[in-house]
């Protein structure tokens, strides 16, 4: 479905760490929990979920000493609600999301690895525990991509 994330799963020789980001009390923001939670480790790929707290994450993620990192994230990029991107950090402007204390791209700068953004637009990010159904369908298909690839 996505070619980037193929891509990025298809390098066998790369530990991969997935981060799931976001507030589960405002809608459509619990998709990256959502879809961390539900991926599943194996092989070159591993997963931690840190909802709104990732800068309490960084030395756990620095000592997992992934060559990959993911951090998935609902954000708001002016696109169609439930549009996908797969991001290098240093193509997302420096902005700091409601639901985090720093931005995502200058939290990369606490990281040695190679960093990427994979994220999913909202259709809504008020407060409430359900997410949208377009988000929902489309963090469901990114999952089934992630769980299919064979390591």
């Amino acid at each position: 479905m996505f070619k980037e994330l193929d891509d990025l799963l298809g390098r066998k020789d790369n530990r991969i760490l997935f981060v799931g980001i976001g507030n589960v009390l405002k809608s459509d923001d619990g998709t990256g929990v959502y879809i961390s939670n539900r991926i599943l480790p194996r092989g070159n790929i591993e997963v931690i979920t840190v909802e709104t707290g990732i800068e309490n994450y960084i030395g756990k993620i620095n000592s997992i000493e992934p060559d990959i990192l993911i951090l998935i994230d609902c954000v708001d990029m002016k696109l169609p609600p439930g549009s996908v991107k797969l991001l290098e950090v240093c193509q997302i402007t420096d902005h700091t999301f409601n639901t985090h204390n720093i931005s995502l791209k200058r939290l990369s700068e606490f990281f040695p690895m190679t960093v990427f953004i994979l994220g999913i637009q909202p259709v809504n990010v008020d407060f409430g525990e359900n997410i949208s159904y377009i988000v929902k369908d489309i963090s469901d298909k990114i999952i089934n991509q992630i769980n299919r690839q064979e390591v």
